[in-house]
């Protein structure tokens, strides 16, 4: 069995004392939280994306988002009272987070951003996020995740 690896996200969770389980699977490239769900035996719905977005001014910020939903950036701009948000490159997100595309925690970011939360996810009983490397999640509770990274709640879901 793999050793888990030591991240940002995971030293940030055992300082802030927030329970949390490891959970390793093998990552593929643009296999995104279908892969990541299937292989951990739960719900896409409770794999949650991270995505590390801009807006008009090139002012990062994160959002997160259930695994088999996609991100109204419409609806996103107007709760944020911005023009456009647009999601980064990957090299610009990895600047940002300090995590690799495909291993992007919302947890121990290299800058401090603002992380907006899709109001759905506090909802759920428990959700998995990206721990801070590829194929390695970390389950716990919504509300220790939005408390972790100070979430401001949105409603942002892509209705389609």
């Amino acid at each position: 069995m793999s050793k888990t690896p030591s991240t940002p996200a995971t030293r940030l969770l055992r300082e802030l004392k927030i329970p949390y389980t490891e959970h390793l699977y093998t990552y593929q490239e643009h296999g995104g939280t279908a892969v990541a769900a299937q292989s951990l035996g739960v719900d896409e719905h409770a794999v949650i994306k991270t995505l590390i977005m801009e807006d008009e001014a090139a002012r990062p910020l994160v959002v997160l988002m259930h695994g088999d939903r996609e991100v109204s950036t419409k609806a996103l701009a107007r709760q944020l009272g911005c023009k456009t948000v647009h999601i980064c490159k990957p090299e610009v997100a990895h600047k940002h987070s300090g995590y690799l595309v495909g291993g992007t925690s919302p947890l121990g970011t290299r800058k401090a951003m603002p992380v907006y939360m899709e109001r759905g996810i506090l909802g759920l009983e428990r959700v998995f996020v990206n721990a801070g490397s590829r194929g390695f999640l970390a389950g716990l509770a919504p509300a220790d995740l939005a408390r972790a990274v100070g979430a401001v709640p949105v409603e942002a879901t892509q209705e389609g």
